[in-house]
């Protein structure tokens, strides 16, 4: 009792449930703050974008009159309408750039705050399954990681694909039309420098359908899971000179949509491990499409590493496979040796839908 008389109320320690459950609460109001200010900040440049089109509609309409009358304008008049065309064109390009990343970041955060609110949900409706289940410390960090790890890999492409290929394109309608200027003074210099441009544009048009196949391969909603993973084993292929060996058993069917992205994500971070890590000229991918269960293995020869590694906190994106695969009850194995390569086996059971 404290000097009144009354008697203290003891503080209870929170539960780890609880304890996460207030983890998620504070991401979760961070995170739509964030929001916010990212849709501020997108609806601004949207705006921006709408002057600066204007601003070069009236540029290219005034460069069309100077056309109209080239032989009896000063050159100097020549040169300010050019150059007026291509200030509105470059900054127009460039904000639409500014609005394509606040878009691709806008989606990244709505799908962190539809995934948080999810776990929000499950906390508050079953709080004692997180605390019967007598989670380890770093349980906030590993769910964490489950929610974001999916989303985090398509926030890397797109800013790659804005500051890379999308970039590039822009520069190469902006030499373009300097290249046009030059039929006023060199029509072969001109033609020469279009013919170089039409190949850069090629490859960097090529780069871009590679990010965006790597961002969300569309035909994994449209087609399914093995289609996808047979065209992207061909690209890889295609693009690395690798001997990539790709198999089914078993009727090829369509999954749950989480399902199929999970393997799929997974089958991808296990090629680029092989190659990239592993150093492997050949890799061998196996699918086996049970009833209700699916198999896959990912074997290849590359340097192999000694598996002790990933339990010293190495391997984060083998950890990261083997825990999603276990928290839908399926089994993970590795395989490897110094030298040896590496095959990784796991089995995720599922619910047939059709």
């Amino acid at each position: 009792m404290d000097q009144a008389g009354i008697p203290e109320v003891e503080e209870t320690e929170k539960t780890d449930s609880e304890k996460l459950h207030d983890e998620i609460v504070e991401r979760l109001a961070r995170t739509r703050q964030e929001y916010q200010e990212i849709v501020m900040l997108f609806e601004q440049s949207e705006l921006e974008v709408n002057k600066l089109t204007q601003r070069n509609a009236t540029a290219t309409g005034t460069l069309q009159r100077v056309q109209s009358q080239f032989e009896r304008l000063p050159r100097e008049e020549i040169r300010t309408a050019y150059d007026a065309v291509l200030d509105a064109q470059q900054r127009l390009f460039v904000v639409r750039g500014q609005v394509e990343k606040l878009q691709s970041e806008k989606e990244h955060l709505e799908k962190q705050i539809e995934l948080l609110e999810i776990a929000d949900s499950l906390l508050s409706e079953q709080p004692l399954l997180i605390q019967d289940a007598k989670p380890s410390a770093n349980t906030t960090e590993l769910l964490e990681s489950l929610i974001l790890a999916q989303e985090a890999e398509r926030l890397r492409l797109s800013r790659q694909m804005h500051d890379g290929p999308a970039q590039a394109l822009s520069n190469l309608i902006l030499e373009t039309e300097i290249a046009m200027r030059l039929f006023d003074v060199n029509k072969e210099e001109a033609y020469q420098e279009l013919a170089s441009l039409r190949d850069s544009a090629s490859k960097t048009f090529q780069q871009v359908r590679d990010f965006i196949f790597e961002l969300r391969p569309m035909m994994l909603d449209d087609l399914g899971l093995i289609p996808t993973v047979k065209k992207y084993t061909s690209a890889i292929q295609d693009h690395t000179g690798n001997t990539i060996r790709f198999g089914v058993t078993g009727p090829e069917r369509r999954m749950e949509s989480y399902m199929e992205v999970m393997i799929f994500r997974a089958i991808q971070e296990l090629m680029r491990n092989a190659i990239g890590h592993s150093q492997a000229d050949q890799i061998d991918v196996q699918i086996d499409v049970g009833d209700d269960f699916v198999i896959v293995k990912v074997e290849d020869n590359g340097n192999g590493f000694e598996i002790e590694n990933l339990e010293d906190g190495q391997g984060m994106g083998l950890n990261l496979i083997k825990e999603r695969v276990e928290m839908t009850n399926g089994d993970f194995n590795i395989e490897s040796e110094i030298g040896e390569g590496t095959k990784v086996t796991f089995k995720i059971l599922e619910s047939v839908t059709g």
